[in-house]
């Protein structure tokens, strides 16, 4: 592997983690609470019936949206670093 290469996909390689990160954070965000207090114990049973549909809700499908992204981010990060540790050849 050439310098030029190697340089270009580890570049490549951080800019698809930079925006995975920052869906991520944008996924995370638009989530809503788990519970609020003293109102979410009351709503606590209202909680379980209705759990059957979360799934097909915004927030499962962010929580689901979640669970790949971060594995995504995962998955780039020992990438970068596993290429970072190759040493390159200078010719």
């Amino acid at each position: 592997m050439t310098q030029t290469t190697y340089d270009t996909l580890t570049l490549t390689i951080q800019i698809i983690q930079l925006l995975t990160c920052l869906f991520l954070i944008l996924v995370v965000l638009l989530q809503s609470g788990k519970r609020s207090g003293l109102s979410g114990a009351i709503a606590g049973m209202a909680d379980t019936y209705m759990s059957r549909e979360k799934a097909t809700t915004l927030d499962g499908k962010l929580a689901k949206m979640t669970k790949w992204v971060g594995l995504a981010f995962v998955v780039l990060t020992l990438v970068l670093n596993l290429i970072q540790a190759i040493p390159v050849a200078t010719a």
